[in-house]
């Protein structure tokens, strides 16, 4: 069995070349050899642009025949009616659309992947900013740094580096935005050996505003902006700017060892999860691990980089002790087996709702009896607790730091919920909704004594301080970059991070 039922995800096709790769779809005028699209460039189109502004790239709005498919996010629980989406060809498109937006007092947001889970990355009325169709890559072997176009999601930019035998963290999921999943910290199973995926960030280029109605572009390294560099590395989705391109110092990968075992039911649940914490937290870097928990089954999933099937298997033997799991080990590229357990959006809901909170105390057997009696109540098969390992490299702050503050975390986990079959008319009330969204209200209540802060990337609705949630003591700072970066609020949301007063 290969099942990641949390968020399944598209199995698309690998993208791979030698040098300077780019993926299908993109403008010659994307790639490094055709003439890449430079900030002094751009920034002198601006100036010549900048009154009136047009809008350029592929451009979708309401009458048009594509519509519905290109306002429509992963998560079907949001339906939102934008004036006009631009999907980006060029770093220039994405320009000239936030200056139009600014110049005619249009409310805008940007979307890479769509998977943003409060449907923050699409509005009502307003202009969209897609980057998905920025799928340049350009990688310097020699240097081990990677350069991409924002719109790579995850399964892309894996299997693309994995040609190459190298890697960044990324999550699990494949149809992810890599930027999006970057930009908010970024995890998944090479995390405990590679750090976040934000700490492999070493520059970006980034679209502003400026001034009272125009757009500019500017580098954000170590060097150039650097105070910038270190909010994107944990705060950069929307709050700053639009960025069109991001730099990562990559890894050397020639194979992993994948591990998945399955227990039948939730009735060795305590043993597994205990198992889990006293191993897997404090195991060699190189391993990765995740816990997921159905109402019907117990799942681990486990990479190890560089590593033998004897050596996993000697790793988790205190959790694959317990019980008589089903297990299943797999050696290859990390590509090969990345794309291996992509599952695809179509056979998964239509809706879903997570609750993100962080551990820095192994649970104790109360809070797994919580775990455990809200799993045999869960409202569909869907619907599960899921955690991941922490510890190893997290601990370890990049040079230039970042914004990204749970380094001491030693697990991140999320209740989640999924109902509802895919359609292209959401927004229809599910009659499983109202159970679904109480069910993760009263399971996320119940789990408080034993957690602490949340991931950006899956916001907490409602939460009262979101703020030191999600950035603890770093807010303060964050306004302030904000106020230097963009004064006049531009990009906003529901959570967003405001401009300190001045």
């Amino acid at each position: 069995m290969s099942d990641f039922s949390r968020r399944r995800l598209l199995k698309t096709s690998a993208v791979a070349g030698a040098g300077a790769v780019v993926v299908p779809g993109v403008a010659a005028a994307a790639t490094p050899s055709a003439g890449v699209v430079t900030e002094a460039s751009v920034n002198e189109a601006y100036e010549a642009q900048c009154s009136p502004a047009k809008l350029t790239g592929r451009i979708v709005r309401p009458h048009d025949p594509g519509y519905t498919d290109a306002r429509l996010g992963w998560d079907q629980l949001f339906s939102h009616y934008p004036l006009v989406i631009v999907f980006a060809q060029n770093t220039q498109d994405v320009v000239n659309a936030l200056t139009w937006a600014r110049q005619n007092d249009v409310a805008l947001r940007i979307r890479s992947g769509r998977h943003s889970l409060e449907g923050w990355s699409n509005v009502d009325s307003g202009l969209v900013i897609d980057i998905s169709e920025l799928k340049s890559v350009h990688l310097d072997s020699a240097a081990r740094v990677a350069t991409v176009g924002a719109g790579l999601n995850q399964l892309e930019a894996v299997t693309t580096l994995a040609k190459r035998n190298f890697a960044v963290t990324t999550g699990t999921e494949g149809t992810v935005g890599l930027a999006g999943a970057t930009l908010g910290g970024g995890f998944g199973f090479l995390t405990r050996w590679l750090g976040m995926a934000c700490d492999s960030l070493i520059g970006a280029e980034v679209v502003v505003a400026e001034g009272g109605e125009c757009a500019k572009v500017i580098k954000a390294d170590l060097t150039h902006n650097s105070d910038l560099l270190w909010a994107l590395r944990g705060a950069g989705n929307g709050n700053f700017g639009i960025v069109t391109s991001l730099t990562y110092k990559v890894a050397p990968l020639k194979s992993v060892t994948y591990v998945q075992a399955t227990w039948d039911g939730i009735g060795d649940l305590r043993r597994v999860f205990n198992a889990w914490q006293r191993t897997a937290l404090h195991a060699d870097d190189r391993l990765g691990t995740q816990v997921e928990i159905h109402r019907n089954q117990t799942l681990l999933f486990a990479v190890l980089a560089e590593g033998t099937p004897a050596e996993a298997k000697k790793l988790l033997a205190p959790i694959l002790s317990v019980g008589s799991p089903q297990v299943s080990v797999q050696v290859g590229n990390w590509g090969e087996v990345y794309s291996g357990f992509q599952i695809p959006t179509a056979n998964e809901p239509a809706n879903w709702k997570f609750y993100s909170q962080f551990t820095r105390k192994p649970f104790p057997g109360k809070a797994i009896d919580v775990i455990c009696s809200f799993m045999k109540h869960a409202p569909t098969d869907d619907s599960n607790f899921f955690t991941q390992a922490f510890g190893g490299a997290v601990r370890r702050s990049p040079r230039g730091g970042t914004a990204f503050p749970h380094r001491d975390a030693l697990f991140y986990s999320e209740p989640g919920a999924g109902w509802g079959t895919r359609s292209d008319q959401p927004g229809i009330c599910d009659p499983l909704t109202p159970q679904a969204q109480a069910w993760i209200a009263e399971f996320s209540q119940a789990l408080r004594p034993y957690v602490d802060g949340a991931y950006v990337n899956v916001p907490n609705v409602g939460m009262q301080d979101w703020e030191t949630a999600y950035w603890r003591g770093n807010f303060d700072r964050l306004r302030e970059i904000k106020a230097k970066y963009d004064p006049h609020n531009v990009f906003q949301y529901d959570q967003s991070i405001p401009p300190a007063s001045r």
